[in-house]
């Protein structure tokens, strides 16, 4: 019966939910630790959902490495603009980054080989091969465009959720499954939803596709939710927008960290004091 429900990013195809528990709580833990918590969190107070295994194609070993990817695998629309989009991001924040230029705007396979290229000389993407950077698009786009993955990933969160949950955590991707989850089940009895590295500000990409539930907008108050925190570090080039209160409202408390070498580390979000904050912002005395 979790008090805290988590839900992770993309790039986790080959993880498990046991194995991000082993890694998400401590780090919760240590956030409310720095946050002065008057309480902690036991281990099944806080569960993991995982929905890796849907982009994990059937029949593999563990031996075997992702599918060999690359340029011309990036699909026109959604993919492409959005390789296109975190490359002009991670050429803001790091030198090493080429920016695109005019003849970026023909969207050309050629462009989409440039904007790869350019992001493997970042930071961010460091160690980080091609065919999991055009993965990892194609996983953005199955969840935002594919009905069934949609609702394979929403009925695990469903089924993660109790009467005792009070706090919702979404990194990355999870961040924009979180959302929608709330928004959706207004009668869920969460509290504090907090995310990090989000990519719910990028528009129209990611923003504009949300479903918001039956009735619902793109920006809408995520359902029960009394307290919103997002989290972002400016090198965190999946966060392109680092503050969603105008696109959410000034409900959302937006704070900046960082993180150092690894910008969008779920661990190194969740164990600063805002964090903590944010989680503690879900329990009351009677909980």
């Amino acid at each position: 019966m979790a008090r805290v429900v988590c839900i992770h990013g993309i790039g986790q195809q080959h993880t498990g939910e046991r194995e991000l528990h082993r890694f998400w709580h401590p780090a919760i833990s240590d956030g409310l630790l720095r946050a002065r918590a008057p309480f902690t969190l036991g281990e099944d107070d806080v569960r993991c959902v995982f929905y890796g295994d849907l982009f994990r194609p059937p029949g593999r070993t563990l031996a075997l490495a992702d599918p060999p990817l690359g340029a011309p695998d990036v699909a026109a629309g959604l993919e492409r603009d959005l390789l296109l989009a975190l490359w002009a991001e991670a050429a803001r924040t790091d030198e090493a980054v080429l920016p695109p230029d005019a003849r970026t705007l023909a969207r050309t396979p050629r462009t989409v080989q440039r904007a790869l290229n350019a992001l493997g000389r970042s930071r961010f993407f460091a160690g980080i091969a091609l065919r999991a950077m055009v993965l990892d698009l194609k996983q953005v786009r199955a969840y935002l465009c594919d009905p069934d993955v949609h609702e394979a990933v929403q009925r695990r969160v469903a089924d993660a959720v109790t009467d005792r949950t009070r706090v919702v955590v979404g990194h990355s991707l999870g961040s924009v499954v979180a959302y929608e989850a709330l928004c959706a089940r207004p009668d869920w009895p969460v509290r504090s939803l907090l995310t990090v590295g989000s990519p719910l500000g990028i528009r129209p990409l990611v923003h504009d596709r949300l479903r918001a539930g039956a009735q619902g907008r793109p920006g809408d108050w995520p359902g029960s939710v009394e307290h919103w925190t997002n989290i972002a570090d400016e090198g965190d080039v999946v966060a392109l927008v680092k503050d969603l209160r105008p696109l959410f409202g000034d409900r959302v408390r937006s704070h900046l960290v960082h993180n150092g070498a690894r910008a969008h580390d779920a661990t190194r979000y969740l164990n600063t004091p805002e964090a903590g904050r944010a989680v503690a912002d879900g329990f009351g005395p009677a909980d």
